[in-house]
């Protein structure tokens, strides 16, 4: 009740509030189908759809969501969306409580990730007062946001506090762990955000349309680094801003080999099969990053926040012990303008 109270008193508060009434997102779309410009979509309309010329696709609202997915490659995501639900439900990630979803990423309630959240809360508590107030200095507006990889959409609620204006995208839609579990924000939200279940390659937007575009724990995920980065940076304005936070990155690129084959066995012991239905890259380098830098021009900014003692010795027990290199997570951004 205490934290409801919390979040009631912050919805109504002068910097926050906003008016229900009369309340629009228009968003230019794309076909994810045959890339052909759509028109504009009145986001926050359940009944709105917009029809492609070309090919016919309809992009239209199912329990709140946009639906962007092209046919054919929601067949192929099919498997690993399966698979990706059920680990995560053995997991036991997500909760039948409001209260789990209003406290991240700052804590997890339910103690059986606690270590991951605390990663994912200081590296938003570093993001929101270090790196934020650098983006949005000298705006007129709140920021256009795209929160990409935005998973039960914690990411998409907090930067709606500040005023911004998110768009969540991801592939999972479920109630407990994907765009389905934003329920319980947007009943206490008086600005609602909209969400896309969508593909990170194909995204269902026309360029330039957002200030900010954030990898949330899920730039890994990406089957091609290079088309991926394409099509978050054909979104963004300039200047435009690009961040990656919490994808796991590695001195060598050695060690993530070695991550990821020990990530397949583990899984394959635990669940029966290895998670790789969809190949994904799985990690960063120091060389990767110098390499999409080169290609796109972009000058990137690593930023190391401080996780604690004992995070920070985890590469000197590694070493004493004669285990690989461990991860790190570092939040790596950039500022995209017009060369």
């Amino acid at each position: 009740m205490a934290i409801m109270k919390a979040v009631s008193q912050l919805e109504t508060s002068p910097a926050v509030a906003t008016t229900v009434a009369g309340q629009r997102r228009l968003l230019q779309v794309k076909c994810p189908v045959c890339s052909r410009d759509m028109t504009a979509l009145d986001a926050m309309d359940p009944f709105a759809t917009a029809i492609c010329s070309g090919c016919r696709f309809t992009l239209s609202n199912r329990e709140g969501i946009w639906r962007a997915l092209a046919p054919d490659r929601e067949e192929a995501f099919r498997q690993f969306v399966h698979e990706y639900q059920q680990v995560r439900s053995i997991e036991g990630r997500g909760s039948s409580s409001p209260d789990f979803y209003f406290r991240l990423p700052y804590e997890d309630i339910t103690g059986r990730h606690r270590w991951q959240w605390k990663i994912r809360g200081r590296s938003f508590r570093f993001f929101e007062r270090m790196i934020l107030p650098k983006i949005d200095r000298g705006q007129g507006r709140g920021l256009d946001v795209l929160d990409l990889g935005a998973g039960n959409c914690w990411m998409s609620y907090r930067l709606a506090l500040r005023a911004y204006k998110p768009v969540s995208v991801d592939l999972i839609d479920n109630v407990e762990d994907g765009l389905g579990a934003a329920r319980h924000y947007l009943a206490h939200r008086s600005n609602p955000f909209a969400r896309f279940q969508a593909e990170m390659d194909r995204l269902p937007f026309q360029d330039r349309q957002f200030d900010l575009a954030i990898f949330n724990a899920s730039f890994h995920y990406s089957q091609d680094y290079h088309r991926t980065v394409a099509e978050a940076l054909r979104c963004l304005r300039r200047p435009g801003h690009l961040v990656i936070m919490d994808s796991p990155f590695y001195q060598r690129g050695e060690s993530g080999r070695q991550m990821m084959d020990e990530k397949r066995a583990a899984f394959t012991r635990r669940f029966g099969f290895p998670s790789d239905s969809v190949p994904s890259c799985e990690y960063l380098t120091g060389e990767i990053l110098k390499e999409l830098g080169h290609v796109f021009q972009l000058s990137w900014r690593v930023e190391k926040p401080w996780y604690g003692l004992g995070w920070a010795l985890r590469p000197v027990r590694a070493r004493l012990l004669r285990q690989r290199e461990p991860s790190k997570f570092f939040i790596i951004w950039t500022k995209v303008e017009d060369r």
